[in-house]
């Protein structure tokens, strides 16, 4: 059912949460974490956002609907963030466009969609973007989040505790799960107003311990003591085709966007400053801040990257991260800085990297606008909120 919306859940978790870098180091000054400069802020959201309007999006409504309804979703939350109203032509044909999507089983996802769990997550967080929205399209919220609780693999499968798959989602169904998509499973129950004792986040937390590469009682997993970094990876379950693979040591390498998702999800299920799971996870961080480039990937899937990254950092509630050099950023400023830099003179963002579909330009687009609503300038932050 639903009960609040995101921003409202957000609010309470950056509230309670401790502060990300250490305690012995001093943040810098609130005028020196500023984040970026406004003018040109604004102007690259704007642009971006025409982009989409103008360029990408097709007369039903839909944003390259041959991957999926995905990038319409993501299109649409990243319009209605920066203050697109539902009235608003773009979004409101984006919104009823994924609303004819919503199928009998409470699903919302396009026909004979392999994605259909990651489809159905991404729509409830567009449902939920605005208080408008989640009132609007009450109903087909609430069908969907019980399917999305209907597709993690647990006991409703047979699938018991101990099992590696355990308390994770897929891409669609009971498909081998995969830390993105619990990741995105936990991202949409907590848009629907589910809390950290939450069953379906507290099973979560089981798989997405299981992806951390770090040997402790949370996990057992023969990958665990292989790096032992800190770090997260995509998934503990090699059985069937994905995109990890077991290193030369037997283990399974860490990377930017699986270590922010992981810290972030551990976040939002109430895991505690202190435990060992969440200091590791910082200290990976700490040690491979970048704005650059993807931690490990390289220009991979680099604007997915930014966006998991700008909305962990943004829960935290901290403005600075120091790094392991002992270096403090201002990390919303030189995300910003460095996505504007990439813009393309027609408003969009594309990767030259074409794996995870991101050499499309209206999902790397929405990528770039999303993490660009965690960046916002100190003067402007007040309209996200």
């Amino acid at each position: 059912m639903l009960r609040t919306t995101f921003r409202a859940c957000a609010a309470f978790a950056i509230a309670c949460l401790a502060p990300f870098a250490a305690p012995s180091v001093t943040p810098l000054a609130a005028q020196e974490a500023a984040g970026p400069e406004r003018t040109a802020f604004t102007s690259a959201v704007e642009k971006g956002i025409a982009f989409l309007a103008q360029s990408g999006q097709a007369e039903d409504g839909s944003l390259s609907r041959q991957i999926g309804s995905g990038p319409t979703s993501l299109a649409v939350t990243a319009m209605l963030r920066h203050g697109r109203p539902p009235q608003d032509p773009a979004v409101a044909k984006g919104l009823e466009y994924l609303a004819s999507l919503a199928q009998e089983d409470g699903g919302i996802y396009a026909p004979k969609a392999f994605t259909k769990n990651y489809e159905t997550c991404a729509a409830i967080m567009c449902f939920t973007a605005s208080e408008e929205t989640a009132k609007k399209y009450a109903e087909q919220i609430e069908k969907a989040e019980a399917y999305v609780r209907g597709a993690q693999i647990d006991e409703g499968e047979n699938v018991e505790r101990d099992d590696y798959a355990y308390g994770g989602s897929g891409y669609g169904g009971s498909t081998r799960p995969d830390l993105s998509n619990t990741a995105f499973m936990v991202d949409a129950l907590k848009a629907t107003g589910a809390g950290e004792d939450d069953e379906a986040i507290q099973k979560a937390l089981v798989f997405v311990s299981r992806c951390q590469n770090l040997e402790s009682q949370y996990n057992t997993t023969p990958y665990a003591a292989k790096v032992n970094d800190g770090g997260f990876y995509y998934t503990p379950v090699l059985e069937s085709r994905g995109s990890d693979r077991a290193n030369a040591a037997g283990g399974l390498d860490s990377y930017g966007s699986m270590t922010y998702a992981g810290f972030k999800s551990m976040l939002y299920a109430g895991v505690d400053e202190d435990d060992p799971r969440v200091k590791a996870a910082r200290a990976w961080i700490a040690k491979h801040y970048s704005v650059t480039e993807h931690p490990g990937q390289g220009n991979a899937g680099l604007y997915y990257y930014y966006h998991t990254f700008a909305k962990a950092l943004d829960a935290t509630g901290q403005e600075t991260l120091t790094d392991a050099g002992g270096v403090k950023h201002d990390w919303r400023k030189e995300l910003a800085e460095e996505l504007i830099k990439r813009q393309q003179p027609d408003g969009s963002w594309a990767n030259e990297n074409e794996r995870f579909m991101e050499g499309d330009a209206n999902l790397a687009t929405s990528f770039a606008l999303l993490a660009l609503d965690y960046c916002r300038p100190k003067q402007a932050a007040a309209a996200s909120e």
